[in-house]
């Protein structure tokens, strides 16, 4: 019984968050690693445009709310996603036309793009900071948990309980259908083969007759659909604080250079990656040890390796060490 209570606390704060946290990042580095192979540069500006998205969801979701419409069971927020992400393609479109499109007629090098996102980023926060506001905001609702704890240790008789929250359950489940509809559309469609082509080769490609700038444009549109879900994912699970997209930007662009960027595969691999080392170093070992080691050797302190306020730290230690050793990634994307 108590290697099954151990599983179960292993499961609980570790298995299962760092599963909702490893999606949240797969989807943020897909959209960092698509600029990175499509448009040859690294966006800085992804994590505000994370939290543009975000709060546009919200406002929508308040209006919902104030208006009676729900989701039953499942949080309001999944009927204004649709919103917020038009929304964020707009802007994203807008941006491009404005700011990004006279530098690649320029035809600038990618660390001018580099610091154009990096203006981008700022002026993002303030417009997000301005209308929302830069406080926690709180806006989901329905039924809080898949599992209760108290439930699970009536089923099962054990001392630990198992809780698994709604938004967990939600970000894993749209994790995966988002990423099998992105890969159908990048290798069946012809406007996916033609990003593809173009990011393979952009001399061929135009030679080919593909227009970059159609390209350029479905581009932004996944991109700004990617960053959308991934930040009102993120909101759902822990809340919405402006500020706190931008700290996300360290993790989903290490998820993107370990896993390799450039490399969609390696994106997702490297969300996972990022986050279950985040999530277990940080995570306080003593209940798993208690259950499964003998009294005698049961410990008496935490067995924390490092405190959650410090859990960055450990994606910039794994950014480092890959950079160090295989700048390519782990999927050998493009060498950083």
């Amino acid at each position: 019984m108590d290697l099954l209570n151990a599983l179960v606390a292993l499961t609980n704060f570790v298995i299962v968050p760092g599963l909702a946290y490893g999606s949240q990042l797969a989807l943020g580095a897909l959209g960092v690693t698509l600029i990175y192979g499509i448009l040859r540069f690294s966006n800085f500006a992804h994590g505000d445009t994370m939290a543009f998205g975000a709060m546009v969801t919200i406002l929508i979701t308040w209006l919902f709310q104030s208006m009676g419409i729900g989701a039953g069971p499942m949080p309001t927020a999944l009927l204004a996603l649709p919103f917020g992400i038009l929304g964020t393609i707009g802007l994203a479109l807008l941006t491009d036309k404005t700011v990004y499109r006279f530098y690649r007629q320029q035809k600038a090098k990618p660390v001018i793009f580099v610091m154009v996102s990096l203006g981008v980023m700022f002026m993002m926060n303030g417009i997000v900071r301005f209308i929302i506001g830069p406080g926690d905001q709180r806006f989901s609702d329905g039924e809080r948990f898949i599992i209760k704890a108290r439930t699970f240790k009536q089923m099962t008789g054990l001392d630990e309980g198992l809780a698994i929250k709604t938004t967990q359950g939600i970000t894993v489940i749209t994790a995966i259908i988002v990423v099998a509809v992105l890969f159908w559309f990048l290798n069946k469609t012809r406007t996916g083969k033609s990003m593809r082509a173009y990011s393979d080769n952009e001399d061929l490609a135009l030679l080919s007759g593909i227009n970059p700038e159609r390209v350029v444009m479905y581009t932004w549109m996944i991109v700004a659909a990617l960053a959308t879900i991934a930040g009102v994912l993120y909101g759902l699970d822990k809340s919405f604080k402006p500020f706190t997209y931008f700290q996300l930007l360290l993790p989903i662009f290490a998820s993107a250079i370990v896993g390799g960027l450039g490399n969609p595969i390696g994106a997702i691999a490297g969300g996972f990656i990022i986050a279950f080392s985040e999530v277990t170093i940080t995570y306080a070992w003593k209940k798993v040890l208690t259950y499964g080691l003998p009294d005698s050797l049961a410990p008496d302190g935490l067995v924390q390796l490092l405190s959650t306020d410090y859990k960055f730290a450990v994606s910039f230690a794994i950014l480092i060490v890959v950079l160090l050793f295989k700048p390519t990634g782990l999927f050998k994307g493009k060498a950083v």
